[in-house]
């Protein structure tokens, strides 16, 4: 019991479960991304995984021009588009009540995110066990895998009660007991690093980032794997100097077992839109396979195994 809840009752916002994962972890995975994180990532990729709610998810060129939304939203947040006869949003009335999207004939007015309780998620998991093999099982991700401790447990002592293997994926900002335990008790933690200057990050991230390092070192020092991922984002934290800081960082640690180098993609761009957000990295140009070489060899002449992607 949590809190006089059945812990397998214990329920979190998901925005989506990939089946037949070959990244995120060892061999073959399910993962789940919890929607809600402590960090605002200028780069984010996720962007319906920062707030802890569902969220309305528009696309615009789905719209039929029907105008039923606009009868029903409360907020007045809605009105259509005299020129393209399409419905238009007003993110700064719209109180994600979801009303629109009951009515909508063709899901232009959809939802990022939907609350399962862990049972749920779990059955979800038993279901693809037989294609884990010896090596693969479930990646907890999200937005934050850790923003709802008590639920993240649960499902991994669940996970393990039936042997089934669990990475936890994490920006490593975690401040409750019961985050710590799920850090504790993953079997492969993919362990965020953004940056090693503490202002940089805040600018880049909005925290500190000097509980992400404790953090860090503490699993380390468990003795149980870790895979660090490392975003390089030009303009923001892939200069040589964050680099070989990275590097030097990760050569003091002993379970590291891969670093893993996340090159800027575009992939997020679309929702953005259909949540009405600003995208900060548009003009933003992806490194060159030359560059991205020399990226690898500042961390592989310190002895670390590691490879663009992951």
């Amino acid at each position: 019991m949590v809190g006089g809840v059945d812990a397998k009752e214990l329920r979190a916002p998901v925005f989506n479960i990939v089946h037949g994962s070959f990244v995120d972890g060892w061999g073959t995975r399910t993962t789940i991304f919890l929607k809600g994180c402590p960090l605002n990532c200028v780069w984010c990729c996720n962007p319906e995984g920062q707030k802890t709610y569902p969220e309305l998810r528009f696309t615009q060129q789905d719209c039929n021009g029907c105008g039923k939304c606009v009868t029903v939203c409360p907020k007045q947040a809605i009105h259509m588009d005299p020129e393209k006869h399409l419905a238009v949003v007003d993110r700064s009335q719209c109180d994600d009540c979801l009303a629109c999207t009951k009515i909508c004939e063709t899901s232009a007015m959809d939802v990022f995110g939907k609350y399962y309780s862990v049972k749920e998620i779990f059955d979800c998991i038993a279901r693809d066990e037989r294609y884990f093999g010896s090596d693969g099982g479930l990646t907890i991700g999200g937005g934050e895998a850790t923003y709802f401790p008590d639920f993240t447990l649960e499902l991994i002592r669940m996970c393990h009660d039936n042997y089934i293997h669990v990475a936890l994926d994490t920006c490593g900002f975690i401040e409750t007991e019961n985050g710590r335990k799920c850090l504790e008790e993953a079997d492969l933690v993919l362990f965020d690093l953004k940056g090693m200057d503490d202002a940089q990050h805040r600018i880049n991230t909005g925290v500190s980032n000097q509980l992400i390092h404790k953090n860090l070192r503490y699993r380390d020092s468990l003795g149980k794997d870790i895979i660090v991922r490392v975003p390089i984002i030009p303009g923001y934290n892939a200069s040589e100097e964050n680099l070989n800081q990275t590097a030097d960082f990760l050569k003091t640690l002993r379970s590291i077992r891969r670093v893993d180098l996340l090159p800027v993609h575009k992939y997020g761009m679309i929702k953005y839109e259909q949540l009405g957000m600003d995208y900060a990295i548009a003009d933003v140009t992806a490194y060159s396979k030359e560059e991205e070489a020399h990226f690898v060899e500042l961390f592989r002449k310190r002895g670390l195994n590691v490879q663009i992607g992951g």
